[in-house]
């Protein structure tokens, strides 16, 4: 199956340090290199000093940085590390690929699809028409495993309460909507809004459901160099 994101010029580190939430510290071939943080989250249970991570080398002269800061190794079990992508640009690239070949059996014909089209005061990741219904698709991407289960937002977030409590809108205008959490990484058995972090993220959320949005979440093969949308998992509101 083709890879629904890919990375070329990748190479193996060690977390250092993290100076502020655009840039991190690598030990890389013996030196220290300074890396862009693709992730503007938290991400304090990923980046812990000695945990292996994968960068992508940039050509760019104008860079600071040479390295961008991609995926992360977590202990996994039998002591096999597992790979969770935190590039926070990938979720949204590697759903239009998901829908534009189906959503995997969730939708039979996509005929138009684009990224990125305002409605209300939010533009919306995706727009796309399928199955005679004009739809649009906000995408989260997910990176905090709290015990097997996937959790969002890991910071507080009035955008994401804002997006959601919009995409509620839509569907009363006669929208279809679909909220996708994209899970990067395996291993993760239920997807549940981080109550404890922003409740008022929860509350939408069910409220949102209850008015008609598709709160979908699905989990990703994520590879040193590739992420691809895999398998459902059980949404827990």
């Amino acid at each position: 199956m083709r890879a629904d994101v890919v990375y070329k010029d990748m190479e193996r580190g060690v977390f250092l340090g993290r100076p502020n939430r655009f840039v991190a510290e690598a030990e890389l071939r013996g030196e220290v290199a300074r890396c862009h943080v693709k992730n503007t989250g938290r991400l304090k249970e990923l980046l812990v000093p000695g945990a292996g991570i994968w960068l992508q080398r940039c050509a760019k002269a104008e860079r600071k940085t040479k390295y961008s800061l991609i995926a992360v190794e977590k202990p996994g079990p039998e002591a096999r590390p597992v790979l969770v992508n935190i590039d926070s640009q990938a979720p949204n690239e590697a759903a239009a690929a998901w829908v534009g070949r189906g959503g995997d059996g969730l939708l039979r014909e996509v005929t138009f699809l684009k990224r990125e089209k305002k409605f209300g005061n939010s533009r919306f990741d995706l727009y796309f028409e399928a199955d005679g219904r004009k739809c649009f698709m906000e995408v989260k991407g997910v990176t905090l495993d709290a015990g097997g289960v996937a959790k969002f937002p890991d910071a507080p977030t009035e955008r994401g309460v804002k997006h959601v409590e919009e995409l509620a809108a839509a569907v009363s205008a006669g929208y279809r909507a679909y909220l996708l959490f994209v899970i990067q990484m395996k291993g993760i058995r239920a997807f549940a809004p981080n109550e404890e972090t922003h409740p008022a993220f929860g509350e939408a959320l069910r409220a949102a459901a209850q008015a008609g949005v598709r709160i979908l979440a699905r989990d990703c093969i994520v590879t040193e160099d590739t992420m691809t949308i895999d398998r459902e998992v059980p949404v827990w509101l």
